[in-house]
């Protein structure tokens, strides 16, 4: 069975980077509703990584007009999340297993998500219609600093029972 992300990643092949970065963002801000509400914004997916951010701006701050540590949580899962979910099988559904964040110091303006995963990983998840995966994933603010560390871990079992 086809994987509808791996189809629509496909589909925006031909689409230049900025308008691609735009569109991704756009679907999935209306497929799931609270990442358009959170305003993250996809600049990067491929089969091995995903790039996802948001602005320090008042709908994601906290009351130290900081990134609330809730946005923060929710780049890390969004961003290891799409990326299990793109390399699955398309029999398959990804659920989170283990979200588990460490808030390291005070971010600095707006932050970024990078998640990957190795090829070994991305083999087992299309091969396979059972399993669990620990993603990568790093989380930086405008200094380049990591304010939290996070522990990401998906499962994935087929869709029908």
């Amino acid at each position: 069975m086809t994987n509808p992300l791996a189809q629509m990643l496909a589909s925006l092949a031909g689409v230049p980077t900025p308008q691609r970065a735009e569109k991704i963002t756009e679907i999935f801000g209306n497929v799931i509703p609270f990442v358009g509400t959170a305003g993250l914004q996809f600049e990067e997916m491929t089969h091995r990584q995903i790039v996802v951010s948001t602005p320090n701006e008042r709908k994601v701050q906290n009351h130290i007009q900081g990134v609330h540590a809730v946005v923060m949580a929710l780049l890390a899962e969004t961003s290891t999340g799409i990326l299990v979910g793109l390399n699955l099988r398309g029999d398959c559904i990804p659920v989170i297993k283990t979200l588990k964040v460490d808030y390291l110091e005070r971010a600095q303006g707006a932050l970024r998500a990078v998640a990957t995963l190795s090829e070994a990983q991305i083999a087992e998840m299309s091969e396979t219609t059972k399993g669990e995966v620990e993603v990568e994933v790093h989380v930086t603010d405008e200094s380049g600093r990591e304010p939290i560390r996070c522990q990401m871990v998906w499962a994935w079992v087929p869709a029908k029972r």
